[in-house]
């Protein structure tokens, strides 16, 4: 594999600059890494898609759906898979309703709660996730190969790191009382 030039070094076309072409070096450095995260975010997301898509016939809400039944053999109710999606109950119900239709996933009445449905892969279900995973992480890989294994390792503790300050952070921020002088408005 060729070895590439240093990322301030590369040149990106109009098209391709997406996000980024939104700051400067004058901006504010935190700045300039968030928009860098995201568009590098939203280019891999677009990418794994499109191939789903072609390949598949996939859209990436399935896969994801999918996926997080996979990791619970058990099942989830549908209400914990909405949340792990980050999703409403009525784009869950929807694709449970396809999914089922297919075969590939199967609904019973929670025996904890009669009111709520767990979902679970049926076999098909899970041979066609995990044939489709197999595929997809190779993509993965392939679009990560423009770094070394330690930079890889590197990228994934500094992100690590910036997910635990932002948890913490954001949890105090939520539940900070609200200010004195926001009640006095009132």
């Amino acid at each position: 594999m060729p070895e590439l030039k240093p990322a301030a070094r590369l040149a990106l076309d109009h098209e391709s600059m997406g996000l980024e072409a939104r700051v400067s070096q004058a901006d504010h450095q935190s700045l300039r890494v968030w928009l860098r995260l995201l568009s590098c975010s939203t280019e891999i997301e677009a990418e794994i898609r499109r191939r789903l898509r072609k390949q598949f016939n996939m859209a990436l809400a399935r896969f994801d759906y999918l996926a997080q039944l996979h990791r619970h053999p058990d099942g989830l109710s549908m209400r914990v898979l909405s949340r792990y999606l980050m999703v409403t109950g009525g784009n869950v119900t929807g694709l449970t309703d396809d999914l089922e239709r297919e075969g590939l996933v199967l609904r019973e009445v929670s025996s904890e709660d009669r009111r709520s449905f767990l979902v679970k892969l049926t076999p098909k279900g899970r041979k066609t996730f995990e044939q489709v995973a197999s595929v997809h992480e190779g993509w993965v890989v392939e679009l990560f190969a423009g770094l070394k294994a330690g930079e890889r390792d590197q990228l994934n503790e500094l992100l690590g790191r910036l997910r635990l300050h932002l948890a913490s952070t954001l949890k105090a921020v939520r539940e900070k009382k609200p200010s004195a002088k926001r009640n006095a408005t009132r």
